[in-house]
């Protein structure tokens, strides 16, 4: 059971090694897909808030980290 444990760790530790990052990203992909379901007319509107939200979030990130 060990090493099925420290492979989902691993595994888990490649997504959400960042609990900040990826809570926003899932935040961001949530919010992009009520305006998708919303305005489905205007699919550039779900794609641009998943496009600019995902670059905020990681540009964010980076500042924090250099911050640190």
């Amino acid at each position: 059971m060990t090493p099925l444990m420290n492979v989902l760790q691993e595994l888990s530790g490649l997504f959400f090694d960042d609990g900040w990052l990826a809570t926003a990203i899932l935040g961001v992909v949530l919010l992009a897909a009520t305006v998708a379901a919303l305005a489905p007319g205007l699919p550039l509107a779900a794609g641009g808030v998943l496009l600019f939200g995902c670059l905020g979030a990681l540009f964010r990130n980076v500042v924090a980290t250099a911050r640190r």
